[in-house]
């Protein structure tokens, strides 16, 4: 019992206080620079770390770096993932696997400054009630601009209306936040890039607290792997999904209601049209926003019911 005691301090003592998260995919070109700056910063910062690189299958070379650069990197860990699964996978599992106290995404394409990973850490360390700190983008350097602006934008509008918060990045891929409060978010997270707004969209609808850091955001090296019509798709339905996982209310109340006072107002008029005759039409949306209510209840009780 006592050497067991002595095992478990001696791996207490061991674990990092950070654990980032770097999913590899085709990165060949620019993975060990991007290695470089992180490791540079962070033996700079004086924090305990740990650096998952999480290799999801590449088809070039990025597997042979960074097997290459590991011994240089002692703080390094290389993990090879046998099929595709994404990044959301990568990020999932890698969560699951750390052990450090506080875990950073981000990612390999030298599109995000990971020179200033100590400083989303700093913000958690000093202030205990902030739960996820968000790199918030200043521009929008990313393929298909014209389309991607409008687009995020309606999205993060329509995440600010579901969620009540503000809030100034939905999407970013570099965070940092505390592992212990991720802990019953992770089998939510999706296998795409949807993860990073599911984690955003988790926390802010169970009244975690968020610090949006403005960052720079430069041109991505590589190739992009966004799908314009695919992925905008996959982030809407992702905040509806996690809205009505956590507050069904926000999502469903407002079409009842909607439906309700519509077919309130259709009954008025066709009294008023044909004395005692209500038309069918206006039957059919009054109890079409009676039973959406209804479901609406239904849902939020179960809700309650899970959280209890």
């Amino acid at each position: 019992m006592i050497a067991e005691q002595e095992t478990a301090r001696e791996e207490t003592q061991a674990a990092p206080y950070v654990t980032i998260i770097l999913p590899c995919y085709n990165e060949e070109g620019h993975v060990i620079a991007e290695i470089e700056r992180i490791s540079a910063a962070m033996d700079a910062s004086g924090y305990s770390y740990e650096l998952m690189c999480v290799d999801d299958s590449s088809t070039d070379g990025t597997l042979a770096k960074l097997y290459e650069a590991a011994p240089r990197f002692p703080q390094m860990e290389v993990v090879h993932f046998h099929r595709n699964s994404g990044s959301g996978t990568v990020r999932r599992i890698g969560t699951q696997r750390a052990r450090g106290e506080v875990v950073v995404w981000t990612d390999a394409d030298m599109s995000y400054p990971n020179e200033r990973i100590p400083e989303l850490v700093q913000i958690l360390e000093k202030d205990p009630t902030i739960d996820q700190v968000v790199g918030a983008r200043t521009t929008e350097q990313g393929t298909y601009k014209m389309l991607r602006v409008p687009a995020k934008w309606f999205i993060r509008k329509f995440a600010e209306r579901l969620t009540g918060a503000k809030i100034p990045d939905l999407n970013s891929g570099l965070r940092a936040f505390r592992r212990e409060v991720s802990l019953p978010y992770l089998r939510l997270l999706p296998a795409g890039f949807s993860c990073v707004t599911t984690i955003t969209v988790s926390f802010l609808a169970n009244n975690h607290e968020l610090y949006f850091l403005p960052i720079d955001y430069y041109k991505r090296a590589g190739k992009s792997k966004f799908k314009f019509v695919e992925d905008a798709y996959r982030y809407i339905l992702q905040v509806l999904r996690m809205t009505m996982y956590f507050n069904p209310l926000k999502v469903l109340m407002p079409l009842a209601l909607s439906l309700l006072v519509l077919g309130f107002g259709l009954a008025v008029y066709d009294v008023a049209d044909h004395p005692f005759k209500i038309a069918t039409d206006t039957v059919l949306v009054f109890v079409t926003g009676l039973l959406i209510a209804s479901l609406a209840l239904l849902a939020d009780l179960i809700v309650k019911s899970r959280d209890s």
